[in-house]
């Protein structure tokens, strides 16, 4: 009976000890998941001022700038972690100036004939701490969108611009608020 009680006391310890690495694992996931959900803003910043973005790219759209501007001021509003506010007021402000735009064959076809293209949109984009006077960051992106050069070309155009444009306000909305 001694030797039985022996094992069984083993079993035990090794059950409580499985169960002690489990919970350490679980709890050293679970602190390394909540570290990278939150947003990394500094504290004091609570508004951002986002500037029309300039437009040095010679691609010849003229509504481009307007309309990256424009998807970027939606995703911080959709985001909510910096509030819009005017330049004069913002605790932040952020930017840009659209570098390049370039349009390349990605598919091709019979006889040499591009049938995809892939329009690539480069940006440089600026973001200060108003409150301390500083600039916190700044970074390129660049980000695509592909369209279809058959059927309604020009709507496909505007598809791969949106794609593109798309993109590009979700990088730079989280390299604003987590830093990434």
């Amino acid at each position: 009976m001694g030797l039985k009680k022996v094992v069984l006391k083993r079993k035990v310890l090794r059950m409580k000890f499985k169960i002690i690495i489990f919970v350490a694992v679980f709890l050293l996931f679970y602190s390394c998941r909540y570290s990278f959900t939150g947003a990394s803003v500094p504290p004091h910043l609570k508004t951002i001022s986002i500037s029309l973005f300039d437009d040095q790219s010679g691609y010849g759209r003229a509504t481009l700038r307007e309309e990256l501007t424009k998807k970027v001021v939606e995703r911080f509003i959709q985001d909510n972690t910096l509030k819009i506010a005017d330049r004069n007021t913002a605790n932040s402000i952020l930017e840009g100036v659209i570098i390049s735009v370039q349009d390349n064959p990605v598919v091709v076809g019979a006889g040499e004939r591009v049938k995809r293209s892939r329009l690539t949109i480069t940006v440089r984009v600026t973001f200060y701490d108003m409150v301390k006077r500083t600039k916190v960051w700044e970074r390129t992106f660049s980000n695509w969108g592909e369209y279809e050069l058959e059927g309604n070309i020009q709507q496909n155009l505007e598809l791969g611009i949106s794609q593109a444009i798309e993109k590009l306000s979700e990088d730079i909305l989280l390299a604003t608020v987590s830093n990434w």
